[in-house]
């Protein structure tokens, strides 16, 4: 990572100060909270984890939406005249060092991840062990998402943040490293219940140990380690919702950049990126939950769901994603259980959207996959489905083992700040 990552400003318990990986310089404002003041008050903390939020919403899950939906043909380009998203359009070498969207990413992820510590590390020493652990957990779960981030698009992923010449470790590493990091949030709230006055002073709908858990099944999930996968999903409650939520001063970054102006992408069409053997059932309710179709303007086939309105809440994990990990985990078992695989699967083909909390359901008949492979595509098919636009499918695509024909590009190129600063910056993939 480059030379420094200071935090010197802060200008009110709900901002952070947005320094970037590459800032050289301290701007002081003498009216502002100096970085001790902050991070010795259990308020400022946790003015500092709902910046954590912003932070992630808008830059890096964004460009994980943006980026992943145009490299994995979920969605088309509107227009080429934005350099980073016709790149990606356009996939191969086209992408490169100096996509500015992927250095956002990039420089965000690790200044996420950096925050994350500085809050953690204080929250520690915090007379309030309750909201302490409130403190904890919050952060960790940006901490973890800003991880599994960079551990998915990148090969190598640096092995500390705010030093100039950090090494790095294989992404696989990265993913255990969220894990780690969410085991010890998950102990903090075990050995100390949130308090009531943290959930007070944090934006309401993030459900913190449903979230830990649900993000420990993800990245379980994505480093192999099916067992711990399975845990973890059978340790989140189905029945609940935990999401970012917006408002009118702070909008949903996809309605805002994407849906209203319709100048960046759309929804491919009804397939959502899939190739004809594998398509969505024209049936499938979760066509019309995450498109809309215009009848009269092109192009036809416009975003939904969670993107609709300045004010629609996003996921940070979706019910469905946790039904099929178990599907999955029990498929890649070293004694596949074929049975209980395809048991979870169908809970989410045949899930009607009342059934769900984010109203999310195909209702659609059960399928009998006949073998282990077959049972895997079909829980690839419907996690492309369930989980369309939510960042995770260049992931499942190299998990799952699908032709490079049906992605753009692999992993992603270094940005060129980084290399340029960095003499460990590791080579970029050739695909």
């Amino acid at each position: 990572m480059q030379k420094s990552i200071k935090i010197s400003i802060y200008t009110g318990l709900a901002a952070v100060l947005l320094t970037t990986a590459g800032c050289k310089k301290d701007f002081n404002n003498p009216n502002a909270a100096t970085s001790d003041q902050v991070f010795s008050s259990a308020k400022g903390l946790a003015g500092v984890v709902v910046g954590l939020q912003r932070t992630y919403a808008s830059n890096v899950a964004y460009g994980m939406w943006d980026a992943t939906g145009l490299i994995t043909n979920e969605t088309i380009l509107m227009n080429p005249g934005n350099t980073s998203e016709f790149q990606f359009s356009t996939g191969g070498t086209a992408v490169d060092g100096t996509n500015a969207l992927l250095g956002n990413v990039w420089t965000s992820a690790n200044k996420i991840i950096f925050d994350a510590n500085n809050v953690i590390n204080a929250a520690a020493k915090l007379s309030d062990k309750s909201y302490a652990s409130g403190l904890i957990g919050y952060a960790t779960i940006y901490k973890a998402l800003s991880m599994g981030c960079l551990s998915g698009y990148w090969e190598k992923v640096p092995d500390t943040v705010g030093t100039a010449t950090t090494t790095f470790s294989d992404r696989a590493v990265g993913f255990a490293r969220a894990v780690a990091a969410i085991d010890k949030a998950l102990a903090a709230i075990s050995a100390n219940a949130v308090s009531t006055a943290f959930a007070a002073d944090v934006p309401v709908g993030v459900d913190l140990v449903n979230t830990l858990y649900a993000l420990k099944a993800r990245y379980s999930l994505f480093a192999g380690n099916y067992a711990a996968a399975l845990a973890a999903a059978n340790a989140v409650d189905l029945t609940k919702r935990s999401t970012m939520n917006f408002e009118a001063a702070n909008p949903n970054p996809v309605f805002n950049f994407v849906t209203s102006t319709n100048n960046v992408y759309q929804p491919v069409d009804s397939t959502l990126g899939l190739p004809v053997a594998i398509a969505p059932d024209l049936a499938d309710k979760r066509i019309p939950f995450y498109t809309v179709i215009n009848a009269t303007i092109n192009p036809r086939f416009r975003l939904n769901g969670f993107w609709n309105t300045a004010t629609a809440a996003i996921p940070l994990y979706y019910p469905g994603e946790m039904t099929l990990i178990k599907a999955e985990a029990y498929a890649r078992q070293a004694t596949p259980d074929l049975v209980n695989g395809i048991l979870e699967l169908n809970k989410v083909v045949t899930k009607k959207a009342a059934a769900d909390p984010l109203g999310l359901g195909a209702d659609l008949a059960p399928v009998a996959p006949a073998t282990v492979a077959d049972l895997l595509t079909q829980i690839y098919r419907n996690r492309c489905i369930e989980l369309y636009l939510s960042g995770m499918k260049l992931e499942d695509m190299r998990r799952f083992g699908r032709p490079t024909s049906e992605r753009k590009r692999n992993l992603f190129p270094y940005p060129f700040r980084e290399r340029d600063s960095n003499p460990n910056t590791p080579a970029d993939p050739a695909f």
